[in-house]
């Protein structure tokens, strides 16, 4: 450990020398969590909170007229511009990569000022009242039923507003060693394919399930109506499966039309399509596609009704399978995410400072490395009353990690479910986290609040602790505030700029410095530094899942989450394939790299098969007997009463009508020689 001085203790490098450490060194014990190679860190001794306005303003005029002498404004880019260069220089001279800049403009992480944090408060789900067969309000009051565990008020320090809550950043924090076992979890062998994989989160029964509710919603739909369907026949599993895989396929394949991937233009059909089912059939598929017993389900107002019933069942399969099938490692992302609709429903909600502004919500909790998705939480509408709006994302949060009490996992979540009640909760059932926080909550400490802290330079924090607890200030690129239990006071961080790491790449056998052609970032506190590096869990799922949609925009929304959990669990399935396999593809294929579009491909024809439909099979048959159509069951006979076209004339460009043909190849043929002649 090496000490830099210059009249009095500036910091303590924590971190001596890249030739001297390993990258195992760096992620070890004495390492801050999480961090990638090119961060370096140091501590800063002693960040105080700021005592008063006038402090302030003191202070910040020592800064910018760069007068030397003790700065007790805990800044990570305080002090002046002399002494920090001549820090600099000392940290250089004794071979040491870290520099510490006061004011340089770097790539820094882009966080939601005060101003911004007004639009995204937990009372900006806007909801639309639209046409829509789903209403969630009886579901919403049901779950403020449930008991104590999404009680906010026995989690809430009495004492957290008060003046003396609050102390200096002085205190050492504990954090308890995560042990508990992690990643994939099954007893596939090496022989194992993408089918086996996805298996594990999708299985079987799901499909036994489709199919028993879409053939009964098929008779239920025509018991309503009074009328058979003359189209419709019952699905077996078989069938199902490839209706599944032809809606993989069409992500991968993506056209305008699902018609269009039937159309008779060589450039623009799909034979593989043509041979699986016929466009009719997939279209009744699609209609009558269902997952639950509709003549069972309670109405709205009724006893156990359930807003979330039509996909109940899925539910309760997926979301087990999805815990079951991969141990959560260290940190853990929560974060909201979208399902884009072509329709407007009631739980619709509308985030303007997202990229998908408007959407079904879906709120996940993800591995931050992998982005494999371990649990979700349907948005269902916005809450009656004004206290369970604030504690929504109280709830959300407890709801996803509950199972994972005493494991000391580390969370990072937005400023959307932050606050000092939730993290308090946290510490005590043994789980960290870290994430900013919206300066007018609850218990954040009045001293840090923006119109007490004023303006601060780029890189300049405040902080602070109680306990493990620990309120953090700062401006990165906007005033940024945060909440931490699983971060010391006083350590901050510095990444290389752009400039510094492409003058890198091109000179790499160059080992001088200097200083006129250099760019570095700007120091931030650790809290913001493994925040920057273990936000991205849930970012990472979707950038997996919005690479290849599976399914077709409709009108039910309940179908939106019905492909949603498809899509996730390929998703997690080609995760659960890489890690288990280390990067080797499975047996038979090819290519040298083994991608998710090759994971989807692969895991499409599996799931199809064999499988052709009954045009399929039959002109498969005709091909084969062609010679005597009659001695297998081809004849010609009465079609319907509404007569069609001849599809023997139509071959040839001819416009003929007949009421007879083919029942077996189900065409209309006349009754001259275009039933021999079709044959043939």
């Amino acid at each position: 450990m090496a000490t830099a001085r210059k009249g009095r203790e500036l910091f303590t490098i924590l971190e001596t020398s890249a030739d001297t450490e390993s990258s195992t060194e760096r992620h070890g014990r004495d390492s801050p969590l999480n961090l990638s190679a090119d961060v370096k860190w140091f501590e800063i001794a002693n960040r105080i909170k700021p005592d008063s306005d006038e402090e302030d303003e003191g202070e910040a005029g020592e800064v910018e007229d760069g007068e030397e002498g003790e700065n007790g404004l805990g800044g990570g880019g305080g002090g002046g511009a002399a002494e920090a260069a001549d820090a600099a220089s000392l940290i250089a001279g004794g071979g040491c990569n870290i520099i510490l800049v006061t004011g340089s403009a770097a790539n820094g992480i882009v966080k939601h000022d005060d101003e911004d944090y007004g639009d995204y408060s937990t009372n900006c789900s806007d909801t639309t009242s639209n046409d829509s067969d789903i209403d969630f309000s009886d579901l919403e009051e049901e779950e403020e039923e449930r008991g104590s565990f999404f009680s906010l008020e026995e989690d809430l320090d009495p004492d957290c507003a008060a003046a003396d809550f609050w102390g200096e950043p002085d205190q050492v924090i504990s954090i308890e060693p995560f042990s508990a076992v992690c990643g994939p979890q099954h007893s596939l062998g090496d022989e194992a394919d993408t089918r086996d994989y996805f298996r594990i989160l999708f299985p079987d029964s799901l499909f036994e399930h489709m199919v028993e509710q879409t053939n009964n919603y098929a008779l239920y739909r025509q018991r309503r109506s009074g009328k058979s369907d003359p189209h419709w026949h019952p699905t077996d599993v078989r069938e199902m499966r490839a209706y599944v895989g032809l809606n993989i396929l069409m992500g991968i394949n993506q056209l305008p039309d699902t018609g269009m991937y039937w159309a008779s233009d060589i450039f623009i059909g799909n034979a593989g399509f043509k041979k699986t089912m016929t466009a009719r059939r997939f279209e009744k598929l699609t209609q009558y596609l269902q997952l639950c017993d509709r003549e069972t389900e309670p109405g709205r107002g009724e006893r156990g009704y359930d807003g979330l019933f039509k996909i109940r069942p899925l539910l309760d399969v997926v979301e087990n399978t999805m815990w079951d099938a991969y141990a959560p490692n260290r940190c853990l992302t929560i974060d909201q995410s979208a399902i884009v609709t072509k329709r407007r429903f009631s739980p619709t909600q509308c985030v303007s400072p997202k990229p998908l502004r408007k959407g079904l919500t879906v709120w996940m909790l993800c591995d931050s490395r992998s982005g494999y998705c371990h649990r979700t939480k349907i948005y269902v509408g916005k809450p009656s009353e004004d206290k369970t709006a604030l504690t929504l994302g109280y709830r959300v949060v407890t709801s996803l990690v509950r199972g994972l009490e005493r494991q000391y996992h580390h969370l990072f979540m937005d400023s959307f479910f932050t606050s000092v009640p939730l993290l308090q909760r946290l510490l005590r059932d043994g789980l960290y986290a870290c994430g900013p926080t919206q300066p007018g909550r609850k218990g954040y400490p009045e001293v840090l609040r923006p119109r007490n802290v004023g303006k601060l330079c780029q890189g300049e924090f405040y902080q602070c602790q109680r306990g493990n607890l620990v309120a953090t200030v700062t401006r990165d690129v906007k005033m940024v505030s945060c909440l931490s239990t699983n971060s010391a006071p006083g350590i901050v961080g510095i990444s290389p700029g752009q400039q510094q790491q492409q003058d890198a790449d091109r000179d790499g056998e160059s080992d001088s410095l200097d200083s006129s052609c250099l760019s570095f970032g700007v120091t931030r506190p650790l809290p913001l530094l493994l925040y920057q590096e273990n936000m991205r869990g849930v970012d990472l799922c979707d950038q997996l899942r919005e690479c290849y949609q599976v399914g077709r925009p409709c009108k039910k929304w309940w179908r939106y989450f019905l492909w949603f959990y498809v899509n996730l669990c390929i998703v997690n399935a080609y995760i659960i394939t890489r890690e288990s396999r280390g990067g080797t593809p499975p047996a038979g294929f090819n290519g040298k790299q083994f991608a998710q579009r090759h994971f989807r491909m692969r895991l499409a024809q599996q799931l199809i098969g064999d499988y052709q439909g009954a045009r399929g099979m039959e002109r498969a048959a005709r091909k084969r007997h062609a010679d005597s159509p009659i001695e297998y069951g081809h004849r010609l006979e009465r079609m319907s009463e509404r007569s069609r076209r001849c599809r023997n004339c139509t071959n040839k460009g001819l416009r003929h009508e007949s009421v007879f043909g083919c029942k077996i190849c189900n065409v209309h043929l006349c009754r001259g020689g275009c039933f021999s002649e079709f044959h043939k």
